[in-house]
C-alpha cells in the first residue's frame, strides 16, 4: 500500500490540517460568511452573491460540505444550505486550542 506523505503525521493533526485547508481560499470564507449573515438556510443560487461562477462556487460549496462546516439538503430541483453551527463551533475550539499548542511564551524570537 502507497503511503501518503500526510500519513507520516499524527491523526490529530491531520485531521485538523484537512479541517484548516476547507477555510483556505477567500470564496470559502466569504461563503461561510454569507450563510452566516443570513441567519437561514439558503436555495438561491449563492454565486449570485459571490464574485465567481457557479461552477466555482459549487466546487467549494463542496469543499465546505465535505468538511462539514456546512449543510446541503436537496428540496425539489434546489439544495438548501446553511452553517452547521456546531462544526462552526468545533472548528473555533480546535483552532483556540492548537493556537495555545502553538504560542511561545519564553520570549525567543529570531531576528
Amino acid at each position: 500500500m502507497v503511503q501518503s506523505k500526510t500519513d507520516l503525521f499524527d491523526k490529530d493533526l491531520a485531521q485538523k490540517a484537512e479541517l484548516f485547508k476547507a477555510l483556505s481560499h477567500p470564496a470559502r470564507l466569504q461563503i461561510l460568511k454569507f450563510l452566516s449573515e443570513t441567519n437561514s438556510c439558503i436555495t438561491g443560487d449563492i454565486s449570485e452573491e459571490i464574485p465567481l461562477g457557479r461552477t466555482t462556487v459549487n466546487q467549494h460549496l463542496k469543499e465546505l460540505k465535505n468538511a462539514g462546516l456546512i449543510q446541503g439538503h436537496i428540496e425539489g430541483v434546489k439544495t438548501m444550505y446553511c452553517i452547521d453551527p456546531e462544526r462552526i463551533n468545533d472548528l473555533k475550539q480546535l483552532l483556540v486550542s492548537y493556537l495555545d499548542e502553538i504560542q511561545n511564551d519564553n520570549g525567543c524570537v529570531c531576528d
